[in-house]
Parts: C-alpha cells; sequence; structure tokens
C-alpha cells in the first residue's frame, strides 16, 4: 500500500498544476472570441490524461506507484464531482446553454453522489461493478467536453445557441472545471483502472473470491 510519504509528489504536483491553472484562468489564457476555437482548453483537458496513460503503459516504477493506491480512497475522491450543482445553477440563471449543462451537471452529481456508496460496497466485492461506474464515470467526463465544444460560439460550435454559450467556462473560477477538475478527475479514473484490474482477488458479498485480474 503506498503511503503518504509517497503521496507527497503527487499531491504537490496537484497543487502547483492547480495554482498554474487558476492563474492563468485570471489573467485570461482560456477565454475565447466568437471565431477561436478554445484550443488552450482543449491541451490543458486532454494532456495530463494523455500523459498518465503513457507512463502507466511505459513507466514500470509509475505503474507499480499506482497500484498501490488505495482504490477506496481514489473512489472517495470523485465525490467532489457534485461540483455538478454549479452548471445546474449556471443554467438557472440563463448563464449555460441546456443542451452542455443539463447532461454535463446531472451526470457530474450522480457519480459524485453515488461515490462513497461505491467505495465502500463495491470496491473489494464487485470488479464488474466498479468497472461500469468508472466507464459511466468517463462517459460522462468526455460527453461533458464534447458538448461543451460543440455548443461554444467558435467554428466548431455545431450546437450553438445564438443566445447562451458555454464562454463562461473560460472564465475564472469557472475556468478551473475543464482546466483542472476534469483532467484530475479523468486521471484519477485511469489510475482506478489500472489499480483494479492488478488487485488479485476481490471477495464477494459471500466471502468467495473473485478472481480473474492479471498479475
Amino acid at each position: 500500500m503506498t503511503t503518504s510519504r509517497s503521496l507527497t509528489p503527487a499531491v504537490a504536483v496537484m497543487v502547483v498544476w492547480l495554482g498554474a491553472a487558476a492563474a492563468a484562468g485570471a489573467a485570461g489564457v482560456f477565454q475565447t472570441g466568437p471565431d477561436d476555437p478554445p484550443v488552450a482548453v482543449g491541451v490543458v483537458a486532454a494532456g495530463p490524461p494523455l500523459l498518465v496513460v503513457g507512463l502507466l503503459v511505459w513507466s514500470g516504477s509509475f505503474r507499480n506507484w499506482a497500484r498501490g493506491l488505495d482504490l477506496r480512497l481514489l473512489t472517495m475522491l470523485q465525490s467532489w464531482r457534485i461540483a455538478g450543482f454549479s452548471l445546474l445553477a449556471l443554467l438557472g440563471v440563463g448563464a449555460l446553454p441546456a443542451g452542455f449543462a443539463l447532461p454535463a451537471g446531472v451526470g457530474d452529481v450522480i457519480v459524485g453522489l453515488t461515490a462513497p456508496a461505491v467505495a465502500v460496497a463495491v470496491v473489494g466485492r464487485s470488479r464488474w461493478a466498479f468497472y461500469g461506474w468508472t466507464f459511466f464515470g468517463i462517459a460522462d467526463l468526455v460527453v461533458a467536453v464534447t458538448l461543451g465544444v460543440l455548443h461554444s460560439s467558435g467554428p466548431i460550435g455545431l450546437l450553438a445557441d445564438p443566445g447562451v454559450g458555454t464562454e463562461v467556462m473560460g472564465v475564472m473560477p469557472m475556468s478551473l472545471i475543464p482546466t483542472f477538475g476534469v483532467p484530475l478527475t479523468l486521471v484519477l479514473h485511469i489510475i482506478s483502472l489500472a489499480n483494479a484490474s492488478w488487485v488479485p482477488a476481490w471477495r464477494a458479498p459471500s466471502g468467495l473470491l473473485v478472481t480473474g485480474a492479471r498479475p
């Protein structure tokens, strides 16, 4: 099991990442004009998850570190996604289009509210139920990002509403969601899948061992 000491570098990276995302957001880096695609947001949102996938594939030490993490803790960290209520609140005041805010907000809230139950009742008992919940969480993020882009006012905003777009997501504090919250959450999901697939055996509620993980 990974110790608190070995988590220190990861925590430090997250703090620096959050600070950089906040500073860039405050400087207007993620704001886009009516004719500009959200390139900066896309790079920051996609970069960290792709980096982690690469590390899991090519770095044995990183892979071993990820396997040693507490899967219940990784799952509980998804609880922060109840912050999806903020998207629904902005929808309520007409600051975000329903086609983006409703599915993205509701999906996040579902994952956030169910995370504690999954951590307590599913992790260690039903591998496939955990996989199902995790893939739902990943799909929610992918759909949210896709809808956010399609409802933007840029040239690829095919579903853009003339009255309201997703530009507010490029302005602080909301810019922290696509530039820190979404990629961090996706990173946690990816590491959780690597962790869960390695655990040698999960116990079913009956006490029987559920095997099938790769060594």
